[in-house]
């Protein structure tokens, strides 16, 4: 009797496997089409290529985000401060984001890269990626030591950038996806590692932008002409390795995070066992203490900020043991293992400010800001290819088709001249196209500001010593598999 019982299971296996076999077929992922029959990646047929086995992979420094709906907006009120966040339900997509705010030694990382590309060729563009260190210089106070050594000193190393515009953060953005897709398709074997010993040597006028990553939208120039690598796709009039996204090996484009993720992320929405979503955090931590209550950490800050007048930090567990910034990874992470999502710097995110945001907006990924553009065409070259003109910086220029920064905005200071007070509230720089939004609070910010609901907004050109970043990416195809805390 058993084994009868066996050999009906067996063959039951069997049929699922065929069945399951069948399915797969079906679905075309074993190489042929589930609708036509035909084979993918056949030199003998149209050489349809269909790349499978990607498995998504979460960018180096980056935490995967699942996202979802919650309550975007204020979940405390202040009298003296502008109701410019009011409560509103949306919806974010999953994204990632980095664990820690980007670094000294980061940004170090990346003046260094542009010195070396474009140290002799382009200066202007070298000179665009130092940190305004005289953002630590105040008129009352002694801060000369912060200002040679903060961004140099290798003690620093760990601490957040800061003194960095909101373009200059866009611009290391764009960097790293550069970066990042270029040791992507080295170690791919697309191409050759650069040669950046023999950059002094090429001229200038001879340099010609080789691989354009479809994925960003500002794009700074190649100057060290990578060579093709081994596993190189190329046709007979094309020099270049061919690659694009649709090869599963470059990731999407580095970025700020919109206003609406970066909320998201810093309150760290998750259901719990029982599906319940609990809202109306007002930190990043549960509780409504800035101090952790658990027995083995009692009495702990969670987070660098100022607690009083001339009260910036002292040395114990009584205080956060921070006079200015602190390393990236100072005190305790929020669930979704985010780092200072409150407090040290405040961060700059995508958004154009606006104080009736709350009124005009997308349920669905909110963000005000959008500038669609396209890439400049200045000819062709010998392969019939499209060139891209160049601006004085060495970046490709892009034409305006669409700027939507002012879409549907009914607030007239807007349209107020950038050298003209807004005369609603003389205290406020003026709003305009170029006012972006900071949030998180800082080392230098009261208990108020450590509230992710709050926004405040600076010129995207200006910088501060208690403004910093972090980036994020959208997230394509399947997400992964989110660790989450219970």
């Amino acid at each position: 009797m058993r084994i009868k019982t066996l050999a009906k299971i067996a063959v039951f296996t069997l049929v699922i496997s065929i069945v399951l076999v069948h399915c797969k077929n079906k679905q075309g992922v074993s190489g042929v089409s589930g609708v036509t029959g035909w084979k993918y990646n056949d030199p003998k047929s149209t050489d349809f290529v269909v790349k499978e086995g990607i498995v998504t992979q979460t960018p180096m420094g980056m935490v995967a985000i699942e996202g979802g709906s919650f309550t975007m907006g204020e979940k405390a009120e202040f009298v003296t401060q502008p109701r410019d966040n009011r409560q509103r339900r949306i919806t974010v997509s999953s994204f990632y984001m980095d664990q820690y705010e980007i670094s000294n030694v980061n940004w170090r990382e990346y003046s260094n890269w542009m010195k070396v590309v474009f140290g002799k060729s382009k200066p202007d563009l070298v000179k665009r990626s130092i940190p305004n260190v005289n953002t630590w210089r105040e008129q009352l106070a002694y801060n000369e030591p912060y200002l040679q050594n903060y961004f140099s000193h290798p003690s620093f190393n760990q601490y957040p950038i800061v003194g960095v515009t909101w373009e200059q953060a866009v611009d290391y953005c764009a960097w790293r996806t550069d970066r990042v897709n270029e040791l992507a398709l080295v170690k791919a074997g697309i191409i050759n590692a650069p040669n950046f010993a023999a950059i002094d040597s090429m001229p200038y006028d001879s340099i010609r932008l080789r691989f354009i990553f479809s994925t960003q939208k500002y794009l700074l120039q190649d100057s060290y002409m990578p060579e093709p690598g081994p596993k190189a796709r190329k046709t007979a009039n094309q020099s270049s390795p061919k690659v694009d996204m649709s090869d599963g090996i470059m990731y999407s484009d580095y970025r700020l995070p919109t206003e609406a993720e970066w909320e998201f992320a810093a309150y760290a929405i998750t259901s719990d066992q029982n599906d319940i979503v609990p809202e109306g955090k007002i930190y990043p931590w549960a509780g409504q203490q800035t101090r952790l209550t658990d027995r083995k950490n009692m009495g702990r800050i969670q987070a660098n900020y100022v607690r009083g007048r001339g009260d910036m930090g002292t040395s114990g567990i009584a205080n956060d043991r921070a006079t200015i910034t602190a390393p990236v990874n100072s005190y305790m992470p929020n669930d979704f293992g985010l780092y200072n999502m409150a407090g040290n710097v405040n961060e700059w995110v995508l958004d154009v400010y606006r104080p009736s945001s709350f009124e005009d907006v997308a349920e669905y990924n909110s963000f005000r800001g959008n500038v669609y553009t396209k890439n400049k065409v200045s000819g062709k070259d010998s392969f019939g290819r499209d060139v891209f003109e160049i601006d004085s910086l060495g970046r490709i220029v892009f034409e305006v088709t669409e700027d939507l920064r002012n879409f549907k905005d009914p607030d007239p200071q807007a349209k107020i001249p950038t050298d003209t007070l807004d005369i609603s509230d003389v205290l406020r720089p003026v709003i305009n196209e170029r006012s972006r939004i900071y949030k998180g609070g800082s080392w230098k910010d009261r208990v108020y500001w450590l509230n992710p609901s709050t926004r405040r907004y600076l010129d995207q050109g200006m910088s501060s010593n208690n403004i910093g970043f972090r980036c994020a990416m959208s997230m394509i195809g399947d997400i992964p598999q989110v660790k989450r805390k219970r």
